[in-house]
């Protein structure tokens, strides 16, 4: 089952973190861009990435917009990128957000949990549309697959629609409610299920309500680090048990050589190893606040 596997992993790695592989040109060292050019320099750049990751994290998570955006060469780029990650060993949660009517929602499924178009572990799915949009994805979790819907997101504008109140409760926890009921026939070995759930850093508060709501549903969470999220706002998305979330951070990782505290450090060709660095320092953050809470 696919949430047994991602546990597993975690533990191996002693490590519930996640590198968002969402490259943009000017993130890509000039050395690689003169070697192969913009476009294909963005498949080495994650290649050195992946390779000097690999031992430190469990997962990775490509957002497919940065690759869409480089037009038909791009998405090329992204199938590469995530067959190279798996054949190392990576988890890989494809952040795609597809959200739509029955019969499409079969064929996003099939392009990504079946190998349609490209075959990856789990997606980020929306859903907006409702339980006819959401259980053509859920139904690969008999497949040893996962989905990550999306509850409560980490942009500013997310209180707009998420945070109005229907019933006497807010949207995204109503969302929590049917994720939880969604996960009940999924569930794994450590009492987790393959219908995960997307809550952001950026909001604390609202964490700990969907925690108490979800509490078989693992915890995809955005926005730590560029986006503002700490390793003390995070803490709430974790169970008793040290489980319950996998933290994602892109920039804060794969761009770390573009930072000062790392150009002082490392050349130019040497990015990897700010790479690496960045990764290991946000690994010991998150574990250092896990002991401070449970134990």
């Amino acid at each position: 089952m696919f949430i047994d596997r991602l546990i597993e992993k975690i533990k191996e790695k002693d490590n519930p973190t996640v590198v968002g592989l969402d490259p943009r040109i000017e993130f890509i060292p000039v050395f690689l861009r003169k070697k192969y050019g913009d476009i294909e320099a963005v498949y080495h750049y994650n290649k050195i990435i992946i390779d000097t990751i690999k031992d430190i994290v469990p997962c990775i998570k490509p957002q497919i917009a940065f690759y869409e955006a480089l037009g038909v060469k791009g998405l090329e780029i992204f199938k590469r990128t995530v067959e190279y990650g798996r054949k190392n060993g990576l988890i890989v949660i494809a952040d795609i957000k597809r959200g739509d009517i029955g019969s499409t929602a079969k064929a996003y499924a099939k392009a990504y949990l079946e190998g349609g178009f490209v075959e990856v572990d789990a997606v980020t799915i929306n859903p907006y549309l409702g339980e006819d949009s959401i259980v053509p994805f859920t139904d690969y979790c008999n497949k040893d697959k996962g989905v990550f819907i999306l509850a409560k997101t980490s942009n500013k504008s997310s209180k707009d629609l998420q945070d109005l109140t229907t019933k006497g409760k807010r949207i995204y926890e109503t969302v929590g409610h049917y994720i939880e009921k969604w996960g009940n026939e999924y569930i794994g070995n450590y009492g987790y299920s393959s219908v995960c759930s997307v809550v952001g850093a950026t909001y604390p508060k609202e964490m700990k309500i969907l925690r108490k709501i979800m509490k078989s549903a693992y915890f995809l969470v955005p926005g730590y680090g560029a986006q503002g999220g700490t390793a003390k706002d995070i803490i709430h998305s974790f169970n008793d048990d040290g489980l319950g979330a996998i933290i994602n951070s892109s920039r804060g990782i794969i761009a770390a050589h573009t930072k000062e505290e790392y150009k002082k450090i490392y050349k130019e060709e040497d990015f990897h190893l700010a790479i690496r660095d960045a990764a290991i320092k946000m690994k010991n953050d998150i574990n250092n606040e896990l002991k401070r809470k449970f134990n």
